[in-house]
């Protein structure tokens, strides 16, 4: 249910007519549309198995059904789709909302991105997109989106989402679970790139599975601060792809949100946003609309 009620009748209706002629594997069918004054609902083909967070949050003692190659084909898919609404839709489409509650499995467990809500169609020529307020769910909204000084806005805000629910994936939990017993365990990114450092350590035992690996050093370089320094949708697939394992991946850069960071509350850049805006995560799905944030 879309319940903007700044958006116009006529740029609902295109969108609608924009997604209705989206044809994709691993992006959920557009059945039809209904619009009643200021209420707007989009209808999707259903989904039997559900929405990935059912399957991949199931704590520690119920682990995935998954394997890792499981895992890291339903990233694929996802992978996949948000590259064709980039690259491949005759208008550009931000999703701006990626997140394992948005992803649908059929029967056969093949990701389909849903839930367009929050979804900003622009030019194949333009390759930064003016937003005024920031779109998405806390926890999975680039930096950018929250402040100017981190860049401007393009699909790389996608690729940043992409990246967090990659590693969620990857480590069957919440990016960010304060209340865990271990401090440094926190921040779930900050955490997986020690341990990925660990492994390269030839004195130390830790032992992680490649495909894991592979994962999280993807998703490490998805949600990397300035929009620059990340992959595009077509360069994560290749990684992906390629014939390399987790210790063939280059190491990307330490994440600038370290739990050291957290614990210091060291934010400057992001004005006076607050730490709960950041991390806060929502069992049920996205804000219900635009996350209110007006960008700095």
């Amino acid at each position: 249910m879309l319940r903007n009620s700044r958006v116009q009748r006529e740029e609902f209706i295109n969108e609608v007519s924009t997604l209705g002629s989206i044809h994709h594997r691993n992006i959920v069918q557009l059945i039809g549309y209904c619009s009643e004054e200021a209420k707007k609902a989009l209808v999707y083909e259903y989904m039997p198995k559900g929405s990935l967070d059912k399957h991949i949050f199931r704590g520690n003692s119920t682990p995935s059904h998954f394997s890792w190659y499981k895992i890291k084909e339903i990233a694929l898919g996802v992978a996949q789709g948000i590259n064709y609404l980039h690259r491949e839709c005759e208008m550009r489409i931000l999703h701006f909302d990626i997140k394992p509650h948005n992803i649908l499995l059929d029967y056969n467990f093949v990701p389909k991105i849903s839930d367009f809500g929050l979804a900003k169609l622009y030019p194949r020529d333009f390759s930064i997109v003016s937003l005024s307020i920031a779109r998405g769910t806390a926890g999975y909204i680039a930096p950018e989106l929250l402040s100017r000084n981190f860049g401007g806005i393009s699909d790389k805000a996608d690729v940043y989402s992409y990246g967090m629910l990659l590693l969620e994936m990857a480590g069957g939990r919440r990016n960010w679970s304060p209340e865990l017993e271990n401090r440094s365990q926190e921040y779930y990114p900050s955490w997986m790139y020690d341990q990925l450092l660990q492994c390269q350590d030839q004195e130390t035992n830790l032992h992680i599975d490649e495909i894991e690996a592979k994962l999280c050093k993807v998703g490490l370089w998805c949600i990397q601060m300035k929009p620059s320094d990340r992959p595009s949708m077509s360069q994560v697939i290749e990684m992906l792809e390629g014939d390399s394992l987790g210790d063939g991946l280059q190491m990307p850069p330490r994440p600038f949100f370290s739990s050291s960071a957290t614990n210091s509350l060291r934010f400057s850049e992001f004005g006076s946003i607050p730490m709960s805006t950041i991390f806060e995560q929502h069992e049920d799905g996205p804000l219900h609309g635009d996350v209110k944030v007006h960008l700095i």
